[in-house]
């Protein structure tokens, strides 16, 4: 075992939140991220909010054929996780992805156009509504990006992709912030 212990710190924690009139751009934070598959063949697993073992709310996002990403804001415990996993049944199998994961929410009524800059995905929102998830690349970096509200997006990234695409978000901003 190590001498040293491992101390985690916020991807964008020394990032400030953007707040403009029609956009805004904030670090979510660095709660929990669960990756879960159901086996090739089982029924598909529900896409509606699951609820862990403190019954708080989480939200589910697709993640592929027969995959979601179960995401909150609260760190969970091993336990937790565990639990959630007897919760889903014995045709589910799980990942926590929360060390390597960081959401962005991006919001406003120029959200659309700024996040066009960056994105071959029709994000209209009759093409991209409420609840629509895709991975798709921004620039040059892999991101899950879903649609969360008419004016909203929670882009999700691997941690050491964070700083880059916070700084191309902000590049994608500045003519609206």
């Amino acid at each position: 075992m190590s001498d040293f212990r491992l101390v985690s710190k916020p991807a964008l924690s020394d990032r400030t939140p953007i707040v403009g009139k029609h956009i805004s751009l904030e670090a979510l934070p660095e709660g929990h991220v669960i990756l879960v598959m159901g086996k090739p063949g089982a029924p598909a697993a529900e896409t509606q909010p699951v609820s862990l073992s403190d019954g708080q709310p989480n939200a589910v996002r697709t993640a592929g054929p027969g995959q979601w990403l179960v995401v909150g804001d609260q760190p969970r415990t091993q336990k937790e996780i565990e639990a959630l996993f007897t919760e889903l049944g014995a045709d589910i199998y799980g990942v926590d992805q929360s060390a390597g994961r960081v959401r962005i929410l991006v919001h406003g009524t120029m959200v659309e156009r700024v996040l066009g800059k960056g994105t071959s995905v029709d994000l209209a929102a009759t093409s991209f509504p409420v609840g629509s998830a895709t991975v798709t690349l921004i620039g040059h970096i892999a991101t899950h990006m879903t649609r969360t509200d008419v004016f909203a997006f929670e882009l999700m990234v691997l941690r050491g992709f964070a700083e880059s695409l916070w700084d191309d978000l902000l590049e994608m901003c500045k003519e609206f912030a």
